[in-house]
């Protein structure tokens, strides 16, 4: 196996640092690309100073799709590794790619963990079934993929701000690949990662996530269930609050229109972009779209 690590970064140079030092130390032989976009922390020295990775991408443009893609189009290994700047890798981390992707499966992932909290784990795989189809969700931070797959999907959609992975995941059930889930392809924080998982403003959830439902598997009820149900457990965790007296009733009421127009422009923007792309990967903003993300290469191979 030859393993491609992409690492996204973005202002964090400190955490950064310890990323590429267990990678240095526990994956000494993979290919690892730094892609950049834009920091002004000084990471550009800083990844200039070391001889432990391969590539640096300079981007201007902060979407972390791109990011992904940029990595993409910069890798040479068989397998492309994406791994988050504030984790550092197990000493099994390389080992437990290697045996998962010997069996079926074109991917594989496995926990991120927080080393002050030790609750804050995901330990099992999450799945969902839509549309008569079962969907494993993997480790945004945490995966690697067959580099035959990755092609195959043409990389990351960016369309998407945020649910990029999951996008990733719908498309890769769709084409009939299996994710692996390994426990000892395990990364871990130094801190508490504490977040809501679904923390990002309604305008970026709700869109990105009637964007994907809809363009990969069209306007259907089991769709429309989804959003609804979504919509429903956000509405009344907010309404609770409004309730306790943490926050208006006007802002509940703000926050339900954000949900409903960013619900149909995504539903809008899913329709278009399943009509540009109707093959199985549905992706009309892939990596294949354009050639000038980055901005300057550091190429050191």
């Amino acid at each position: 196996m030859e393993l491609s690590v992409v690492v996204p970064t973005l202002n964090a140079r400190d955490e950064l640092s310890g990323c590429l030092d267990a990678l240095c130390t526990h994956a000494p032989d993979a290919e690892v690309i730094v892609v950049n976009g834009p920091s002004a922390d000084g990471t550009t020295g800083m990844v200039q100073e070391r001889d432990d990775v391969a590539v640096l991408v300079e981007l201007a443009d902060r979407s972390i799709n791109a990011a992904r893609n940029a990595g993409i189009d910069r890798s040479t290994g068989d397998v492309v590794a994406f791994l988050d700047h504030r984790y550092t890798i197990s000493p099994q981390w390389v080992g437990a790619i290697s045996q998962s992707l010997e069996t079926e499966a074109s991917a594989v992932t496995g926990p991120k963990r927080a080393r002050i909290h030790a609750d804050e784990s995901d330990e099992t795989p999450e799945q969902r079934s839509i549309a008569g189809r079962t969907v494993t969700f993997f480790q945004s931070g945490n995966v690697a993929v067959e580099r035959e797959v990755l092609d195959e999907l043409d990389g990351f959609d960016e369309y998407l701000e945020i649910g990029g992975s999951r996008d990733a995941a719908h498309r890769l059930a769709t084409l009939g690949r299996t994710i692996a889930w390994n426990g000892e392809m395990s990364v871990t924080n130094e801190v508490s990662t504490t977040q809501d998982r679904h923390g990002a403003v309604w305008n970026q959830k709700y869109r990105s996530l009637a964007y994907r439902l809809v363009k990969n598997y069209n306007i259907r009820p089991s769709v429309i269930a989804r959003i609804v149900s979504n919509a429903s457990q956000d509405g009344c965790s907010e309404f609770t609050e409004v309730g306790r007296g943490n926050k208006p009733f006007s802002a509940w009421v703000k926050n339900g229109f954000r949900v409903l127009s960013s619900t149909a422009a995504g539903c809008k923007d899913g329709f278009i972009s399943r009509r540009k792309d109707n093959s199985p990967r549905r992706n009309p903003r892939g990596r294949s779209t354009r050639t000038d993300r980055a901005v300057t290469v550091y190429d050191w191979r």
